[in-house]
């Protein structure tokens, strides 16, 4: 189990990577458009780099919904490894069977 203090942060950052992701995608765009002018460019990025620091999606991480491991994390269920173990060997993810031939 990760501790409480780190799952936190990364729950406040997921928040806060909601909250500016709308403009956040306005001023990339601003910056990407090749016809806008140089001082809206220049512009936009300085307002980019103004931004808080955790609204960057590149700051967040996978974590187990069950016990915040950050590592190990299967994407198509949100899990650890060794919760996905443990769920597939009861039979309570659907569709996995243990292989066997």
């Amino acid at each position: 189990m990760a501790k409480k203090a780190v799952i936190n942060r990364d729950k406040k950052r997921r928040e806060m990577v909601a909250k500016f992701a709308a403009r956040r995608a306005l001023l990339t765009a601003t910056i990407e458009n090749s016809r806008s002018s140089d001082e809206e460019r220049a512009g936009a990025r300085l307002k980019l780099q103004s931004l808080p620091r955790n609204s960057s999606p590149v700051r967040l991480r996978n974590r187990c919904a069950l016990t915040g491991r950050p590592r190990g994390t299967y994407r198509k269920f949100g899990l650890g490894r060794t919760k996905v173990r443990e769920f597939a060997m009861r039979g309570e993810i659907p569709g996995i069977v243990k292989a066997s031939w």
